[in-house]
């Protein structure tokens, strides 16, 4: 296992990626884990991640530079490389000039972490901060044109470091280095799968729980699904999962997921419809962040009294995954800056008094979908896009009303059987359809009209955490838009959106 300290990097999830494609386990820590916690965990490396602080800074993350003396080879990227530096008596200062984006690396050996290395490659460089001066012991290993210690090593002790970036595929040989890392200097095998990662989490749920009973929200989408099969795996018929409509999922939607739901997930679900209440509390809010604020707290009332009626529930599980975490907590201890509520992050818990279960807490979006094929769970729950728990809430820009709903959820209908006819489904991370706040002018039929606009999204994406919209062809998108414009009553104009994440979001919330 590789221990990961996350100093709050942009790319700190390519780590755990990178270190995952390469078939080993890692797991992510903040800085504040201790070195008994470290120990406790025993693994075979450590890596320290880059931040967007300065090391000299008053408030900058730190971690206990106990872990250079503990004989565990460690890693350090960009600010990980100089808050080692830093602690080990070496100089940090601000570079004269920043670097940020491809440099030519000049590797002075092509050995340890740097075997079958190219002398000159290109890597990615994002840092404002220098090492002007090694700790006693370390020996520079590449260098750029504006970095002096682009790598270093103390070779004894099995310390190593890098300004530049090997997780983002920008860096060459990135990939390579981290190879290196992970089997020339840590040891490590190759046993991450899906599979062993399945049959872990079987049983340390089984040793977490025992014979108590677990509560589990089941939406319908991935991460619940896979969440389920895996506890149901566990502890059987003392899972009991409970779906909820909210009355803003899409056209049909309770019902369909109902007949594949208990097709093929054997599993105790409770159906709970809820639509009225949920759509009597949203009328006349506009607001997005509000929205899911109310939707949360109407869930949390209705999942609350069914869960009540579950005698001897002790446990509730959730199938939050990483980014849902990082983007809501911050490394440096406190919360990031809200882009956005997260229901299945944090709350719940301590409103119900029941001791939580996160099973794929520290896994990304594309490894739940192959856990999900790991565990036999068929490709429509699978390979479904990611749908927001607020729902056509938030897709609908302004008041939600019936017949806002209803002109939403018959656009939707269309785009997503389009998607699917294209072959499109599986190769976009998300397609979905935002009704506007605002009217247009049109003719039809020789005919004013003054109806909708609705705005297509696609977008493609790894884990979330950044998004570029899909180019797809201009023929397909007028298809689509002739095809809604003629068959869905009130709207007149749509508009597709070429927006990328970031700077927008991903839902137009």
């Amino acid at each position: 296992m590789i221990l990961i300290i996350d100093f709050g990097s942009q790319f700190n999830q390519l780590i755990a990626r990178r270190v995952r494609e390469l078939h080993v386990y890692c797991q992510i820590e903040p800085p504040g884990i201790s070195t008994d916690e470290v120990k406790a965990l025993e693994p075979e490396g450590i890596i320290l991640s880059g931040g967007p602080a300065s090391i000299y800074e008053k408030n900058s993350p730190k971690t206990d530079p106990a872990i250079f003396d503990l004989g565990i080879p460690v890693l350090g990227i960009c600010y990980g490389m100089q808050f080692m530096v830093a602690g080990l008596g070496g100089t940090v200062e601000k570079a004269g000039k920043r670097e940020y984006g491809f440099a030519e690396l000049e590797v002075k050996k092509t050995e340890g972490f740097f075997e079958g290395v190219k002398k000159k490659s290109t890597c990615w460089m994002s840092h404002g901060d220098s090492i002007t001066k090694l700790p006693p012991g370390f020996k520079a290993m590449a260098s750029t044109a504006n970095t002096k210690f682009a790598a270093a090593t103390y070779k004894k002790k099995k310390l190593f470091g890098v300004q530049f970036h090997p997780e983002v595929v920008h860096t060459r040989m990135g990939k390579k280095i981290l190879y290196n890392f992970l089997y020339n200097i840590c040891g490590c095998k190759r046993s991450w799968t899906m599979k062993s990662f399945a049959k872990q989490s079987i049983e340390n749920i089984r040793e977490q729980v025992g014979d108590k009973k677990v509560i589990l929200g089941l939406s319908g989408g991935v991460d619940s699904s896979v969440a389920a099969v895996l506890i149901h795996n566990s502890i059987g018929k003392n899972l009991t999962c409970i779906f909820v409509d909210n009355g803003v999922l899409r056209k049909n939607e309770a019902e369909k997921l109902k007949v594949t739901l208990k097709r093929h997930l054997q599993i105790n679900i409770r159906f709970v419809n809820a639509r009225t209440l949920f759509l009597k509390a949203l009328a006349g809010v506009t607001d997005p962040e509000k929205k899911r604020k109310i939707i949360g707290r109407i869930f949390m009332q209705v999942f609350e009294a069914e869960a009540h009626k579950i005698k001897g529930a002790e446990y509730l599980a959730q199938g939050t995954l990483y980014p849902d975490v990082i983007e809501s907590v911050s490394a440096f201890g406190g919360p990031t800056s809200v882009i956005k509520s997260h229901h299945n992050v944090g709350g719940l818990p301590k409103k119900m008094k029941l001791k939580l279960i996160e099973p794929l807490k520290y896994l990304f979006k594309d490894e739940v979908r192959l856990l999900g094929k790991a565990l036999g769970l068929p490709d429509d729950l699978v390979w479904r896009q990611p749908f927001p728990g607020p729902g056509l809430a938030i897709r609908i820009i302004g008041e939600i009303t019936p017949r806002r709903l209803t002109v939403l959820r018959n656009v939707d209908e269309l785009l997503l059987e389009e998607i699917k006819n294209a072959g499109y489904y599986k190769k976009l991370w998300q397609s979905f359809a935002v009704l506007l706040p605002i009217k247009s002018v049109g003719v039809m039929g020789d005919q004013r009209t003054y109806e909708n606009i609705v705005a297509i999204r696609a977008v493609t994406s790894k884990d979330a955490m950044t998004a570029d919209w899909a180019r797809l062809p201009h023929k397909f998108l007028g298809k689509i838009s002739n095809r809604i414009i003629n068959e869905v009553k009130g709207v007149n104009r749509v508009v597709y959106d070429i927006s990328s994440k970031p700077p927008s979001t991903i839902e137009w919330e």
